[in-house]
């Protein structure tokens, strides 16, 4: 009796350990969005908030404070990272990963097993209860592999909300100048009007031959189709902007400012940023998170390959005429088949595949940035080249043809086709100026993140880690 005692006692201590250890995980108070915000912040100079319950309280005023006013690309980003439902539900994927880190640091709940049998007078009951040694065991390393999926869950909700921040800008500096590009195919639609009703009026009265005046009708009639297909990217620029920005309500309007930002006056130098890319873009730390987290399944593989399930628990039995005995059961499985090879050798596997593609994340990373330098200069090469040479040269040649046309050296119709070819010139200074701006957004996304098309191949080529709830079960 004594020695039942002294077990029972000893069970009752390893069962207050037990809940003890099973009860210490908990959920963060902000459920890990401050690191969210912090690196994102630290990225693209702004932060994010979680939309708990699907319907946004604080965000909506600070919403239509932005819409009250002509919008800037910052604000623009302000609305996307409040309100996108796509950014919302990233976040979200934080919470899943916290859930999976908090179960890990729970034993499995423990099995109670009851048995009656009755015969010939007698009565026999056994009791049991059994607890999850080897998870026991195994629970601070499955934890720290939850831990570091954790941490990369915040690493690719961050990522995404830099993605979507540069996805917003191209899209805003695409919907400025669409409605700028529109509004000057407006006064070339004007003026090939004019000239196709005086060309009409000049032949009524037999002062113009019927080819020249068709062919002022011929090209009012492909101004007037340039400017529907203006409208209508400028509409398509204007509704993939609000898309980004998660308004989909009528009679939501956005007040764009009439011209695009001017461009520096100093383009940005190369020296730095792919060093800068390396050491911040998001997608390289999160394939280290991942390779680390795929290390620390490796150690779980090997610790468990033999000793894979073990279970150990209290029994006692009551039997009529007998006194109750008390003892322990363990229950162990046995490597006879499976010796888990196979699962070290996936996981060294996965190991490697993740060491690889980190490294081939930090090269891809600095050819990106490269290449989005090279289209950045050449972008403001082009849009300075237009500001000081083109748009110049052409108001010089339309002053001199209003010159010649006031001293009667020059028809209407002349001074009409000028008036055209300087909107034109003006239109291709817009959209490099356009160019300009989105290839300044591309050169930020490559030092932050991986540029737009490339994410895709990114993810695709990624390692699949071991799952920790797996790496320590047999593979049957």
């Amino acid at each position: 009796m004594l020695t039942d005692r002294i077990f029972s006692g000893k069970a009752s201590a390893a069962l207050a350990i037990v809940v003890l250890l099973s009860g210490c995980a908990g959920f963060s108070g902000d459920g890990g969005l401050q690191a969210v915000s912090d690196m994102t912040q630290a990225s693209i100079g702004q932060t994010v908030a979680r939309d708990s319950d699907g319907q946004p309280h604080e965000s909506e005023a600070t919403i239509s404070e932005l819409l009250a006013r002509p919008l800037s690309a910052d604000d623009a980003v302000r609305i996307a990272l409040l309100n996108n439902r796509g950014l919302q539900a990233a976040l979200a994927e934080i919470g899943i990963a916290e859930a999976d880190l908090v179960q890990a640091g729970r034993l499995r709940n423990p099995s109670l097993s009851f048995g009656h049998m009755r015969g010939g007078g007698d009565t026999e009951i056994e009791r049991g209860i059994m607890f999850d040694l080897a998870g026991l065991l195994t629970m601070p390393m499955r934890t720290r592999i939850e831990e570091g999926r954790f941490n990369q869950a915040q690493l690719q909700a961050a990522e995404r909300a830099v993605a979507l921040a540069s996805d917003t800008r191209r899209a805003y500096f695409n919907a400025v100048a669409a409605q700028q590009g529109a509004q000057f195919m407006a006064r070339a639609a004007e003026a090939a009007e004019a000239g196709a009703e005086l060309a009409q009026r000049m032949q009524a009265v037999g002062n113009w031959n019927r080819i020249d005046a068709a062919r002022e009708q011929l090209l009012y009639a492909d101004t007037v189709a340039q400017l529907a297909r203006s409208r209508h990217a400028e509409t398509e620029a204007r509704s993939n902007l609000m898309r980004l920005l998660g308004l989909w309500e009528e009679g939501v309007q956005l007040q764009l400012p009439a011209t695009l930002p001017t461009i520096p006056e100093k383009p940005a130098d190369l020296a730095g940023l792919e060093q800068r890319a390396v050491a911040q873009r998001l997608d390289i730390q999160t394939a280290r998170r991942d390779t680390e987290a795929t290390a620390r399944a490796l150690g779980l593989s090997k610790a468990t390959r033999f000793i894979n399930v073990l279970d150990a628990g209290y029994r006692n039995k009551s039997e009529t005429g007998q006194p109750r005995s008390n003892g322990y059961e363990i229950s162990l499985e046995l490597p006879l088949f499976d010796w888990g090879s196979a699962r070290t050798v996936k996981a060294e596997s996965l190991y490697m595949q993740a060491v690889h593609h980190t490294a081939d994340t930090a090269v891809r990373a600095r050819l990106e940035v490269r290449q989005a330098w090279s289209a950045y200069r050449t972008a403001w090469d082009l849009s300075r080249h237009y500001r000081d040479e083109v748009v110049p040269l052409r108001k010089k040649v339309s002053d001199e043809m209003l010159l010649r046309y006031n001293g009667m050296l020059a028809s209407v119709f002349d001074l009409l086709a000028d008036a055209r070819l300087q909107i034109a010139a003006v239109n291709s200074a817009i959209e490099a100026q356009r160019d300009f701006w989105v290839a300044e957004t591309d050169l930020q996304a490559a030092i932050n993140g991986p540029l737009p098309g490339n994410s895709a191949a990114a993810a695709d080529s990624a390692p699949q880690t071991m799952p920790a709830d797996h790496a320590g079960h047999s593979d049957h």
